[in-house]
């Protein structure tokens, strides 16, 4: 056995048995992770308890709860405090870097979901101006047949549900970047067919409208899993030098602020439309509308976004930075090829995960019965607040614009506070779903009363607080937690049956509701509310805070089949929903102590796969850390390389 060289004194003695004693305390520390010994003077102390989870060695959602209450509000205050004074110092210099930045993070992140509120929401706010138009083919069904004119919303549906489902599964296979830049060129043709759609006669025309709805809705559907994936594994946030620090604190932050560009999406459409009709009517918004004022307004608003979104394709494809790694890295671990599907974390989702699956698909489902379903009886509300909008496409336009505009606010707030510990994506939920199931559930019991002039100050505020709650709840939640709940090798197929469960939902209010009375349709609504809530309780965990590199360790675990050899955070009962808690009884397997010692060897076996990479030439040790994703500090690159000469010994 080769032994260390001797380190000599000023007298010249060896001291071979200070530096071994001085390893066997190194060694023994290393080893015991009890609470009395575990503290800062642990050489890997900051490695295994980081100071944004961790408190005292002791972690967050560990701490009793005075404690842990007066942690969380410092951490919010002082990091809101922290970018505070970064954006001010950067708009001191030059006011435009702040803008640039969440331009280049936010707007182009979620500009897919920009093109899917404006065109999405431009179909329910045309109809209107169609059926004022062409009464006799959109209303009367005289020169129309009805089943085709609701066609126009089925097909379009159904085509979001065939995107979601198929690219989803896409994403998983080939990459986030070629779903991303097919996404944007498909939705571009679809544009282009709803631009220059066409026919002998208006059923013809409507024929041809339906079908470029379908075309355009599979680009639609693609971008609801890779805009998700894409943000939550953003490389704008791995290149940055506080990586985890910015996963975990503003993970959920980071995806809302690019969905909410739904909402820019909606309200762009509403303010052109108005401008364009003013434009080709003459500047009056009053009816009767000329078929060449509705030919111009409708067929120049489809070609603006078509030219915008094929810019969307172009900067995907040459310009935007992408994070393929950590996809990549999952597959080399699990010896899936690179441009292959990984089968078997699909089949053992549904077994280890299914319970979360069940969550996030029929939340979703209730999610959209409650945000489409207003939609489409969003003029029941506007008439019995303002009667002249019954005759007016331009004032039903201008309540819908300001509708959107409470809607803003919800999705700014969500964006706001889904990071707060003691508020989070599953208690934001699980109160918009309240919200709305009781806001819906007021005009069901007294419509007669609400829908009077009397008492119209009352269905207004339900009519702007159900749209508040949608995306200050639901709307924004299910969107983020059905990819950020998954592991990555099946984040996006996850993602996409979750939102295709949801657009089911979209579908069945416009089924159901062409059949019952206004009534009615509030009575059946607003059940949907208190159904979401109670699965959200049931079956939503709550991963506000939660480090996702967690979830991928106990991902690996599952996939060994041993689960419950795995004890680190990701099980801890905080993270786990009440299924899985209390029928499934995993949070058992949470113990800090054992996990501290299973990541010391995974942090071991880490850094000797970082020097054979050294040795080899691969890379300099310094690009290894961000490049793989895990982050070693120095004290334990240097607390393992001390440890090397005594295992040679």
């Amino acid at each position: 056995m080769s032994r260390s060289p001797s380190i000599v004194d000023a007298d010249g003695a060896t001291d071979n048995n200070s530096r071994l004693s001085a390893r066997t305390v190194i060694q023994n520390t290393a080893s015991d992770f009890s609470a009395r010994n575990f503290n800062k003077d642990h050489p890997l102390y900051d490695d295994l308890t980081p100071e944004d989870s961790y408190l005292d060695g002791v972690y967050w959602a560990d701490l009793p709860w005075a404690k842990r209450q007066k942690w969380v509000h410092a951490q919010s205050y002082g990091e809101a405090k922290r970018e505070f004074h970064h954006v001010w110092s950067m708009f001191k210099k030059d006011p435009l870097p702040p803008l640039t930045a969440y331009w280049r993070r936010y707007v182009i992140g979620g500009f897919g979901l920009f093109t899917e509120g404006y065109t999405l929401f431009s179909i329910g706010n045309l109809s209107a101006l169609f059926s004022a138009v062409w009464p006799t083919c959109w209303s009367s069904y005289k020169v129309c047949n009805a089943n085709w004119i609701a066609a126009v919303s089925y097909l379009q549906i159904i085509g979001i549900m065939v995107g979601q489902v198929v690219v989803g599964f896409e994403g998983d296979w080939i990459g986030r970047r070629i779903g991303l830049v097919q996404d944007a060129l498909v939705m571009t043709l679809g544009l282009v067919m709803l631009t220059a759609s066409w026919g002998t006669s208006l059923e013809g025309w409507v024929i041809c409208y339906a079908w470029s709805q379908f075309i355009y809705g599979i680009g639609v559907g693609g971008e609801y899993p890779m805009t998700s994936t894409t943000q939550l594994e953003s490389k704008t946030v791995l290149t940055a030098g506080h990586v985890q620090r910015d996963d975990k604190l503003h993970r959920g932050r980071n995806v809302v602020l690019a969905f909410l560009m739904q909402g820019w999406g909606q309200l762009f459409n509403q303010a052109l439309l108005i401008v364009l009709l003013l434009i080709f009517h003459h500047g009056s918004g009053n009816p009767p509308y000329s078929e060449v004022a509705a030919q111009w307004t409708f067929r120049i608003s489809f070609a603006v976004m078509a030219a915008m979104t094929l810019w969307v394709a172009y900067f995907r494809y040459y310009k935007k930075p992408y994070s393929s790694r950590a996809l990549q890295k999952s597959k080399k671990r699990h010896h899936v090829n690179q441009s292959g599907y990984d089968i078997y974390s699909l089949k053992l989702l549904c077994a280890h995960f299914g319970a979360r699956l069940v969550g996030t698909c029929f939340c979703w489902m209730f999610g959209d019965f409650l945000f489409y379903g207003a939609k489409l009886f969003a003029s029941t509300f506007i008439e019995a607040i303002d009667p002249a909008s019954s005759s007016s496409v331009t004032t039903t336009w201008l309540w819908n614009l300001l509708n959107v505009g409470v809607e803003m606010c919800g999705y700014y707030l969500a964006a706001f506070l889904i990071d707060h510990k003691f508020y989070g994506r599953k208690r934001m939920q699980i109160i918009g779903f309240v919200a709305d199931g009781i806001l819906y559930l007021l005009p069901a019991i007294w419509y007669t009363q609400l829908s009077s002039k009397a008492h119209i100050h009352g269905f207004q505020a339900i009519y702007f607080l159900s749209s508040f709650f949608q995306q200050f709840g639901p709307n924004c939640t299910t969107f983020l937690v059905a990819a950020e709940i998954y592991p990555i090798s099946v984040r996006a197929t996850a993602h996409g049956l979750s939102a295709a469960s949801g657009k089911l939902g979209a579908l069945m209010p416009a089924i159901i509701y062409n059949y019952v009375t206004t009534r009615t349709r509030f009575w059946i609504v607003c059940w949907f509310g208190f159904a979401g809530w109670i699965v959200t309780c049931i079956f939503i965990p709550d991963t506000t805070g939660l480090d996702l590199r967690e979830q991928e360790r106990y991902w690996d675990y599952v996939r060994q089949g041993r689960a419950k050899d795995y004890h680190g955070i990701a099980v801890h009962p905080r993270h786990l929903s009440v299924w899985e808690r209390y029928i499934l009884k995993r949070h058992l397997a949470y113990n800090p102590e054992l996990d501290h010692e299973q990541r010391v060897k995974e942090l071991r076996q880490l850094w000797e796969q970082n020097m054979v990479l050294v040795k080899e030439g691969g890379r300099a040790e310094d690009e290894l850390d961000y490049e793989d994703g895990t982050v070693l500090s120095s004290k334990a690159s240097s607390f393992f390389a001390n440890q090397q000469p005594e295992a040679e010994e």
